[in-house]
């Protein structure tokens, strides 16, 4: 079960030949924990076509590299600050492998909350796809006081 106990706040930028793409934020409620050196970051994902399906998405993020898996689908990015990775991508249609190559990493992350940014390529078949920036934020939600 997911606990809702932080804001999460995820903010990604797609540029493709100089030319700006748009940016896609993303405003919900998840968990953030810390296990074995390693922080997780997991919100759910609801499907465009039909809301009544989701996916729980989960950031693993370890000194200098952040492991984006989507549960129930094969996607699996590994964004590692100076290297390239080749990653699998479930588009809904079927998997794509994808090479991901990181330039920037930089995290902020206390026990209470922080910040990550990050910049990095995507090319399919060795071909250049996209320039993406992707900065996600957690912070814990405010409490409820009790009502006198």
């Amino acid at each position: 079960m997911l606990k809702d106990d932080y804001n999460i706040s995820i903010t990604g930028r797609q540029l493709y030949e100089d030319e700006d793409r748009g940016e896609i934020t993303l405003s919900t409620t998840g968990s953030y924990t810390q296990r074995d050196g390693a922080r997780f970051i997991a919100y759910k994902e609801y499907d465009d076509e039909n809301p009544r399906v989701c996916h729980t998405a989960v950031l693993k993020v370890e000194p200098g590299k952040v492991t984006m898996i989507r549960q129930g689908s094969s996607t699996r990015l590994i964004l590692e600050e100076g290297r390239r990775h080749l990653c699998l991508y479930d588009t809904g249609f079927g998997s794509l492998t994808v090479g991901v190559f990181t330039s920037r990493l930089s995290q902020a992350l206390t026990p209470q909350g922080g910040s990550l940014d990050i910049a990095y390529t995507l090319d399919i078949d060795s071909n250049f796809s996209s320039s993406n920036q992707l900065t996600v934020t957690v912070s814990p939600r405010g409490k409820r006081r009790p009502q006198p």
